[in-house]
């Protein structure tokens, strides 16, 4: 590959010192500079890349993008200057790697909750029809079955990762790429060159307020995936642009109104295109009557709870909209057993039930103790914590009150406290379970120690009761003061389970 068969994919570029140099990567972190790479500097929340130009080309990098030149900086190669490094970055690694989406048919999945969920059950519904199908999403990716990690605490994945995941895709033979899409990913432009085809919303619930400023920032970071179906510069106008989007959701008119060659709604209510009927909850699974304009069908789902079905219905939305047929689609959705910590019952010895899941966001938490209130023949117990640092402080308050209405008995811990206090993190939380008339000693504990949070909660299951354990779900590590600590959340659940029942100690 060469600069200017770059420089050709970026928009608006003026070139100082042109030369069309062999360029080996895409770089965007100068200590990973290797001779012949092209080095994108940007603008990041802690730093700017600007600032690293000097050490790059010592590094040897072959050219550079940036925002604006610096006469400092060494003349012996071409400077690239743009309006927005973050798009040029994302079209410079689609332009490196051929730009592989023109040989996709890309569907992205963005909103506050459902997003990984979604996303596996749209790709299982495709398996089912027989298609070869990749996933990303912010656990990793999936391409003919082998499983890639991104890493430890990341949302979407930097642009260079998509665009090599996509190579891959197109040189395995996958024709469909369902990629996870978060705002954090639309706002800064890594998705930007994937191409969308089909746009789905799921939900838009307050999150991520401390990075966007207001819901209205955050919905419109949101509304880009569905404006990239015409904006993207990868184009492929002989594949129709679809749009899914949640009618219950109080954003549904601005999603609609976005152009697309097709829109279909799904939703709870029997208003909705696609909806569900029949609803039955057990502790391991879902039935429902799947409704839409191409007839019914009945549907097992391995997976449990209302939100769950909002999920199953947004991907067979998507299945409709392609053509699939409601058998298959049905099939597909029931072949999904677990997706990645999303209300995921712990295999134990027991007579209660665990569960692990996500929910770090106030509706996340709602869904899952309504689910749990359901499926419950005992008590509902919840296990839960916020992240520290600036992560949006305004829910704690919001989910101790969510806690403290919809569980039973509440222990309130630790997730990732970075470098703030765990007792600054955890008063506002449990200040909302007083507020909704829990006693501190009583029905509500504060546990510093995730791990002794955990043992805690267990401690306290009778028979019949469900144990909600949630804030980390998948993830591998804590994060605290500045360093990431290896953590397996199923791990210590089992290990709580077998310290204080399975050994003998009477539930509380």
């Amino acid at each position: 590959m060469h600069l200017q068969q770059i420089i050709a994919a970026l928009d608006a570029a003026t070139v100082i010192n042109p030369a069309d140099v062999p360029i080996t990567a895409i770089i965007s972190d100068s200590r990973l500079v290797t001779p012949g790479a092209l080095f994108v500097a940007v603008a990041g929340g802690a730093t700017d890349g600007h600032r690293f130009v000097p050490d790059a080309v010592a590094r040897g990098a072959a050219a550079v993008i940036c925002h604006q030149a610096d006469p400092s900086w060494p003349a012996s190669i071409p400077y690239i200057v743009v309006e927005h490094p973050r798009a040029a970055l994302a079209m410079a690694a689609a332009a490196f790697h051929d730009m592989p989406a023109r040989h996709l048919r890309v569907i992205g999945v963005t909103g506050t909750d459902g997003k990984t969920t979604t996303s596996t059950l749209i790709q299982a519904i495709f398996v089912a029809a027989g298609y070869r199908v990749g996933l990303i999403t912010t656990i990793g990716a999936t391409i003919d079955g082998a499983f890639s990690d991104i890493g430890t605490h990341v949302t979407t994945p930097g642009a260079v990762d998509i665009q090599r995941f996509l190579r891959q895709m197109v040189d395995q033979g996958i024709e469909i790429a369902v990629i996870e899409t978060t705002s954090h990913g639309l706002d800064q432009r890594r998705v930007w060159g994937c191409g969308y085809d089909t746009a789905v919303l799921t939900n838009i619930t307050r999150e991520h307020l401390d990075y966007h400023g207001s819901y209205e920032a955050y919905r419109d970071a949101k509304a880009r995936l569905f404006h990239a179906l015409r904006e993207d510069p990868v184009k492929k106008p002989d594949i129709p642009k679809i749009s899914v989007i949640n009618r219950g959701d109080p954003a549904f008119p601005i999603f609609l109104s976005i152009d697309a060659d097709t829109r279909i709604d799904y939703g709870m209510s029997s208003q909705s295109s696609v909806y569900a009927d029949d609803l039955t909850y057990s502790l391991d699974s879902t039935e429902f009557m799947l409704i839409s304009p191409i007839g019914q069908v009945r549907v097992n789902l391995a997976l449990i709870g209302e939100h769950n079905v909002a999920n199953a219905l947004a991907a067979a939305a998507v299945g409709i909209a392609h053509g699939i047929d409601l058998d298959v689609i049905a099939r597909g959705l029931g072949s999904v057993l677990t997706v990645a910590a999303r209300m995921t019952r712990v295999a134990l010895r027991a007579p209660f039930a665990v569960y692990v899941d996500y929910a770090h966001t106030p509706a996340a938490l709602e869904h899952v103790l309504r689910t749990a209130r359901k499926i419950s023949t005992g008590r509902v117990i919840i296990v839960f914590g916020l992240s520290g640092g600036p992560r949006d402080p305004g829910k704690r308050t919001m989910m101790g009150e969510i806690a403290g209405h919809l569980a039973d008995l509440v222990v309130i811990t630790a997730v990732d406290w970075y470098e703030q206090d765990v007792g600054e993190i955890m008063q506002p939380i449990i200040a909302g379970c007083i507020a909704a008339g829990r006693v501190e000693g009583r029905d509500v504990w504060c546990e510093r120690d995730r791990a002794t949070g955990i043992g805690r909660g267990i401690a306290l299951a009778r028979e019949g009761d469900v144990v909600i354990v949630a804030g980390k779900g998948h993830e591998r590590s804590l994060a605290i003061a500045g360093r990431e600590h290896a953590w397996d959340e199923f791990e210590v659940v089992t290990r709580a389970v077998t310290t204080h029942y399975t050994a003998g100690e009477p539930p509380v």
